[in-house]
């Protein structure tokens, strides 16, 4: 009987009742070290997996396809890390691999930042292949060599056979507990308050001291088994956020939602156009709100024109801020109007306050939270106008799209108020299709403002639809475009029937936005 084996043996045992075949004891980590690392470099894949997202949303924006291809290749990768790492177990001495693992995992969640920033440069746009490209180098490889830790730790614990469900079970649940962690601590906590730059270098730095540290440990219990740590890859981890500093980013702050940055207007002075992600989202004039940039909000405006005599104020709930730029031109062209802005990121309002002039009061108020539970908090009956500008990356959040929605909006308004949505699109427009047959569900009247190649199905971009459930005033929107000098058009009956088609209704239940609206869909 070796005096390291804990389940002593006799000579008259049975095959039957033998004990299993033990491994030398020495081998095993102390308990909370083989604990500690396992939680670590479990919940290090969690944190790349989350904000990797946020990594390549400036390139490729959010949808569910982003987010498809994060998940996915990150599963992917525990799934290989985690196969390999225990193959490799069996062939070698798990002591030679677990602290260069580490390091080089650690590494490469540092070296992802720069990467993804150079490669986005050259990548940006919601083309299936942009979007599975740079979620590949997001998370890839990070995370099948940090996974591949996990399960090497379980090898050197197991003393004994006898003991593979308690030392599995344990570890597997540490290392689930660690993924639990990080999920929550960075979704809820460390985007909050940090870069995602800042945790990305942080957590892959923490992750290779941590590596240096067991090696260091490793090297003093047994020398002759302790791998040498890859000295390139810790070059790399001190000079991966270096890179990154001098490698191109679109991003000039980091909100809760985007990457976003103010640009100024080189033809005017006073304009400023904020960028959220890949979007062009807002168009603000410091000095005149009269002024409107983009087509659909000069749209938007037409319709606001032809709702009430020029100068009268009106009651109006804006889903989705940004700039601001639609409530800022009522206020100046209807004094005293009185319009609520739901605006789901609070970095977009801190920018407004801060870059673009925004200033609230009792008639201009902010809230901060998503639209569609601020639609279920408003006052029935009360809005001459409800306004749709959210956009979650490329595409309205499906949420604000369905049935359901739109009969909070119905609920919100007066008896003869009017909702105007911007949308967008591109050929086969099969999005807007389904979002027309939708508003129609749930309103008597409606309306498609869209210039005459969109209507014909052979161009995309923004369109707006209006509706009511009191007749609208179609030709008084169609002369206020004209004023404008827009080459819009206005579709209604007949003609919008044709548009629509046999589109799909969209439901709580189904309302796959993002497939509509991506050309890759």
């Amino acid at each position: 009987m070796s005096p390291l084996d804990p389940h002593p043996t006799t000579a008259s045992t049975t095959p039957d009742t033998a004990e299993e075949p033990t491994r030398p004891g020495s081998r095993a980590l102390p308990d909370w070290i083989a604990a500690g690392v396992t939680f670590l470099s479990s919940g290090a894949v969690l944190v790349l997996e989350v904000v990797g997202l946020r990594l390549i949303a400036p390139y490729v924006g959010i949808t569910v396809q982003t987010s498809t291809a994060v998940i996915g290749f990150a599963l992917a990768a525990i799934a290989v890390g985690a196969w390999a790492g225990g193959a490799a177990a069996d062939r070698t001495d798990p002591r030679r691999l677990i602290a260069p693992l580490m390091v080089a995992g650690g590494a490469l969640i540092v070296a992802v930042l720069p990467l993804v920033r150079f490669a986005g440069a050259l990548f940006t746009g919601a083309a299936a292949g942009n979007v599975l490209l740079l979620a590949a180098l997001a998370v890839v490889v990070p995370a099948a060599l940090l996974s591949a830790v996990p399960p090497m730790i379980v090898a050197l614990q197991l003393g004994s056979l006898a003991q593979t469900g308690s030392v599995v079970g344990r570890l597997s649940g540490i290392g689930t507990i660690g993924g639990i962690v990080a999920t929550f601590s960075t979704g809820f906590l460390l985007i909050a308050v940090l870069p995602s730059s800042v945790i990305l270098v942080g957590t892959g730095l923490l992750v290779v001291l941590v590596g240096v540290a067991l090696a260091v440990l490793l090297r003093r219990r047994t020398p002759e088994m302790t791998g040498r740590l890859p000295v390139g890859l810790l070059a790399l981890a001190v000079a991966a956020p270096v890179l990154a500093a001098v490698a191109p980013t679109p991003c000039e702050r980091e909100t809760a939602y985007h990457c976003a940055r103010v640009v100024a207007d080189p033809q005017r002075d006073t304009g400023r156009v904020l960028l959220l992600d890949t979007l062009r989202h807002s168009y603000v004039d410091l000095e005149d709100p009269t002024y409107l940039e983009f087509e659909y909000v000069q749209a938007i405006a037409s319709v606001t024109d032809a709702l009430a005599p020029a100068g009268e104020p009106l009651s109006a709930l804006h889903v989705g801020g940004g700039g601001l730029t639609l409530p800022r031109y009522l206020a100046e062209v209807r004094p005293g109007t009185l319009s609520r802005v739901l605006e789901v990121d609070p970095g977009v309002v801190a920018i407004d306050e801060q870059e673009l002039g925004l200033e609230t009061s009792d008639e201009l108020e902010v809230q901060v939270g998503d639209g569609r539970v601020g639609l279920e908090a408003e006052e029935a009956g009360e809005r001459d106008l409800v306004v749709g500008d959210a956009f979650g990356g490329l595409s309205v959040p499906w949420q604000l799209t369905t049935v359901e929605a739109l009969r909070l909006v119905d609920g919100a308004l007066a008896e003869d108020g009017v909702y105007a949505v911007n949308l967008i699109d591109h050929p086969t427009l099969s999005f807007v299709r389904a979002e027309l047959a939708t508003v129609q569900q749930v309103f008597d009247h409606v309306l498609l403002l869209a210039r005459a190649p969109v209507l014909a199905g052979e161009d995309g971009g923004n369109v707006v639809a209006v509706a009511s459930q009191r007749p609208l005033p179609s030709a008084g929107i169609a002369a206020a475009l004209a004023e404008r000098g827009l080459a819009w058009q206005v579709a209604e009956g007949p003609e919008l029937d044709r548009f629509i088609g046999d589109a799909d209704v969209l439901t709580d239940d189904f309302a796959p936005v993002d497939q509509l609206l991506t050309p890759y869909g």
